[in-house]
């Protein structure tokens, strides 16, 4: 594996929430370890597959690393906290509970994630500076 792979987020592309923690992530993140793609694209579809994982699996987040290592709800969402700088690698400790009763949490707030921050009729469109950071074809397709 090459040691400057980067880490591959997949997100729900029209979810307000799922915009603002590409955001947060891209802004603790200046080695840019990490990329996105949006689950809807045909570049998430296609990485969901190769991952075993159902097409239809947009209310999670998912991270690849190493190419093939997925991780989804709040084990990606753990391991992300770990992969960031400052204090944001506590977090990680988090994964002592057990998965079943971490997975309820994520599951509860990703079911009222629309509800709670809203949601885009698209995919979101990066600025130009942040562009980079984006995989191809991954953003501007209707989701």
């Amino acid at each position: 594996m090459n040691a400057k792979e980067p880490i591959i987020l997949l997100i729900d592309g029209q979810c307000n929430l799922c915009h603002g923690i590409t955001r947060f992530v891209i802004k603790r993140d200046p080695e840019a370890k990490f990329r996105f793609a949006s689950l809807q694209s045909e570049l998430g579809q296609r990485l969901l597959q190769a991952g075993g994982l159902s097409k239809d699996s947009l209310d999670t987040v998912v991270m690849i690393e190493h190419g093939s290592r997925y991780s989804i709800k709040s084990t990606a969402a753990l391991r992300l906290c770990r992969k960031l700088g400052g204090f944001w690698p506590l977090l990680y400790g988090g994964i002592v509970f057990p998965r079943f009763i971490r997975d309820r949490v994520y599951d509860f707030i990703a079911s009222r994630r629309y509800r709670w921050f809203g949601r885009q009729d698209s995919c979101l469109m990066p600025t130009e500076n942040i562009r980079s950071r984006f995989l191809e074809d991954s953003w501007g397709s209707k989701g």
